[in-house]
């Protein structure tokens, strides 16, 4: 007789216990909104006689803290000697969590931009201070907007404007490093500045891709080293993009056995095949390959 196995593969280990979510949902996550609101509303106002930005950003590295103090999420840094506040540089990290924009931000000294979806700028509050403070919108799908994007964060980075990049451009549904997108090396490239590579570990266990459920822990950066950038050309992106994921799965096996306060103990690295795109993202980075063999 043939028996079925109803186990299902690959299920999800349990995240925290019924307290855990009574305390997201009825404590966290309304706190962080509201701390999101107010803030937001601070830093528009100051927009308006803030040309440079740096207040705002002092306002943004005070939502950062805020956020992780509230969730009770803290963040240890390792290769601290790589961050180069006085240099502009583009920082490359590897996207698995909401918590990751602000760990970025708390750790991170002087100002910099982000490159950030252009979806990010139509939410109330925090889009109104993306758009404010002069962070930089990508349209995915899209070769032209998304060729005017980064060729203002080449601008940026030119003036020396430190930017900080998400090259998969998304977060990733399954913990796993997924495919890079050429737009950060491109950028990199054409304004002949170093890529440092940025290996965040954690996140994911304490806050996954659609969900509200959060838990506190800890959150590891590992910073690399620069990557040189000088003397090559666009052509060069792709291998510079492999370069770099390298670099960023390396960093993150370096942490990704180390025993912390994580409801997951057994963190998985970063899987280099792991081929897990959404649509949006497979159409941007064919655009953004389009664009770049004919700017070449």
């Amino acid at each position: 007789m043939r028996t079925h196995n109803t186990q299902p593969v690959n299920e999800p280990p349990r995240r925290g216990s019924l307290w855990t979510r009574l305390r997201s949902y009825c404590f966290v996550v309304p706190v962080v909104y509201l701390y999101t609101a107010v803030l937001g509303a601070v830093a528009l106002i100051c927009s308006l006689f803030d040309p440079t930005g740096r207040i705002q950003h002092r306002i943004a590295r005070l939502w950062a803290s805020g956020d992780l103090k509230a969730v009770g999420i803290g963040v240890r840094v390792h290769g601290r000697a790589q961050l180069r506040p006085t240099k502009p540089v583009v920082y490359a990290a590897n996207h698995l969590s909401a918590i990751d924009i602000p760990v970025l931000y708390s750790e991170i000294p002087g100002q910099f931009r982000i490159l950030a979806k252009k979806q990010l700028f139509r939410y109330p509050f925090l889009g109104w201070y993306l758009k404010r403070s002069g962070q930089i919108p990508i349209v995915l799908g899209d070769a032209h907007a998304s060729m005017r994007s980064l060729n203002r964060a080449c601008d940026a980075l030119r003036k020396g404007m430190p930017l900080v990049v998400f090259p998969e451009g998304g977060r990733s549904e399954t913990g796993q490093l997924q495919e890079f997108m050429a737009g950060a090396f491109y950028v990199a490239i054409r304004a002949q500045m170093p890529i440092v590579p940025v290996a965040i570990v954690g996140s994911y266990e304490l806050l996954p891709i659609n969900s509200f459920h959060v838990l506190p822990g800890v959150v590891d950066l590992n910073f690399g080293e620069p990557i040189s950038t000088k003397g090559l050309r666009l052509r060069d992106a792709a291998q510079l993009s492999d370069r770099v994921r390298e670099e960023i799965a390396k960093l993150y096996r370096q942490l990704s056995v180390v025993g912390c306060p994580s409801p997951v103990t057994n963190r998985a690295a970063p899987v280099i095949d792991g081929r897990s795109d959404d649509k949006a993202q497979r159409q941007g980075r064919e655009t953004d390959n389009r664009q770049l063999t004919t700017d070449n």
